[in-house]
């Protein structure tokens, strides 16, 4: 099919979706003259940063036609599950959920079930979904999600079971409703898919080739959030660095982020994630020179072993991402810099485990998210014969941690006596008299405040610390 063909057809999906959003959310008009409530929806979202903005898009797609959220899926019309693969943990999740929703469905028989997401994208698991749990009404994909609305329409009006999949696409869907979990700080995509095919990744097959949104599109878009009261900012994609790569006006990220500093009202600026092979001179000079970009930089790792390194397909060395290290400290002296490591991958021997124990040592990261290494079917990791036993894996993993927990400690240690400003996110989960933040280098801060102050930037002076969080008292200005 030609690009004429396509952007036609898309012009009139484009034009029946509208027509669809106008009647349902009418048909909801009158359920609510008629029942004296909305509707409601349920999300359960699983996965990375990525999923929950695209949970906010459904959430807004929803909110447009009629529907409300609830916290009680119990009793919600709508349960959908946004789903991950890109751990074998989040799919097993999923799996007995659904399990339980089975038996509220059966109570609530007009109760919709949708399943999307990253598991939908692969043909094996759609097949298992659509034999063991049939009561799913609705299964759309990560380029299908504006589709929604007309899914919904043929299950509710012409009572038929939806499925939209479509493996990969170069439209870009913009000013898509959401429903923001937070007024003062937001998720923002500056790029979709990946192109870089880690062996162990299963997202340029899921999510699609990598292409980037016009630097007018997101500046747009934050400086909306900004007028709303948004304060902080995380630009989402699978590699921000190579952001601008598939534009004609090739703008890099260096440059996205100098216009996005410029913004009024935006206080804070993050990213994820940062691939190492594209972390530029140019960009560390951003990263330095705009005030509002915080001094904290996600760069997975994965390994610390060139053999590991060059199976998982990374594209950079050991010796070429400690360098990156030095130029980020040499820089910017109170980086915090964050990673991922993965255990146990195939073919790993304990020297090659013993070089990423190394580079823990001599990058002294702020923190890890650390995984055992699972096989996901559809990549070449998973073909590879050297698969390390799980009894490994596990010891590795510990021994992984006795280092890395020690060095994260002491590296919070060193906040103490110090004052730091604190976005206030939320009340704690530990007590009620107490609110959690987090300082600009992503560490978490607990400290005794009134709701109040939720949204606002208050300044801690930090009075104890923990691996995973510190502890503090606000400063009176």
């Amino acid at each position: 099919m030609n690009k004429n063909n396509t952007e036609a057809i898309n012009t009139e999906n484009t034009k029946l979706a509208s027509d669809r959003i106008i009647e349902l959310r009418n048909n909801n008009e009158q359920y609510f003259i008629m029942n004296g409530r909305r509707k409601t929806f349920h999300i359960l979202t699983y996965g990375c940063q990525m999923n929950e903005h695209d949970s906010e898009k459904i959430g807004g797609m929803l909110t447009s036609i009629g529907y409300e959220e609830t916290d009680d899926e119990k009793n919600a019309d709508l349960v959908i599950f946004n789903t991950c693969l890109i751990r074998e943990n989040a799919e097993l999740k999923v799996f007995g959920k659904l399990g339980e929703v089975k038996g509220l469905k059966r109570n609530k028989p007009d109760m919709m079930v949708a399943v999307c997401g990253c598991m939908m994208q692969k043909e094996e698991i759609r097949q298992k979904l659509l034999k063991k749990f049939s009561f799913v009404d609705i299964i759309f994909g990560t380029n299908t999600i504006q589709e929604l609305p007309r899914l919904i329409y043929n299950v509710e009006v012409n009572k038929k079971k939806s499925v939209d999949i479509i493996d990969n696409t170069e439209l870009i869907y913009e000013n898509m409703p959401k429903t923001r979990k937070f007024k003062y700080k937001a998720l923002v995509n500056i790029t979709y898919g990946c192109n870089n095919f880690c062996t162990y990744c299963v997202v340029p097959y899921v999510r699609g080739r990598e292409k980037s949104r016009l630097p007018g599109e997101i500046i747009n878009e934050i400086k909306m959030l900004a007028e709303d009261g948004c304060k902080e900012i995380t630009l989402l994609g699978q590699n921000v660095n190579s952001y601008g790569n598939n534009l004609d006006n090739k703008t890099t990220f260096a440059e996205l982020l100098y216009e996005l500093n410029k913004i009024d009202g935006i206080e804070r600026i993050r990213f994820m994630t940062s691939h190492p092979k594209d972390l530029t001179d140019d960009l560390i000079k951003a990263i330095k020179e705009c005030d509002k970009v915080c001094n904290h930089v996600h760069l997975p790792v994965q390994a610390g072993s060139n053999e590991i390194l060059k199976r998982m397909n990374r594209r950079y060395t050991k010796e070429h991402y400690l360098n990156l290290v030095e130029k980020l400290k040499k820089e910017i002296p109170d980086v915090a810099i964050t990673t991922d490591i993965i255990v146990g991958f195939p073919g790993e021997t304990e020297e090659d485990f013993q070089e990423t124990i190394d580079i823990i040592k001599k990058v002294q990261y702020d923190s890890a998210f650390t995984f055992l290494y699972s096989v996901r079917e559809g990549t070449k990791a998973a073909e590879m014969e050297d698969q390390i036993p799980d009894e490994i894996k596990h010891d590795r993993f510990d021994r992984l941690l006795d280092v890395l927990y020690p060095i994260v400690l002491e590296r919070n240690s060193r906040c103490i006596g110090r004052e730091y400003p604190v976005l206030v996110e939320s009340v704690s989960r530990t007590s009620e008299n107490y609110l959690t933040g987090r300082t600009e280098h992503f560490r978490l801060v607990h400290f005794k405040g009134s709701e109040e102050l939720i949204g606002k930037t208050v300044n801690v002076k930090i009075t104890n610390v923990k691996t995973f969080h510190m502890e503090g008292e606000i400063v009176e200005q």
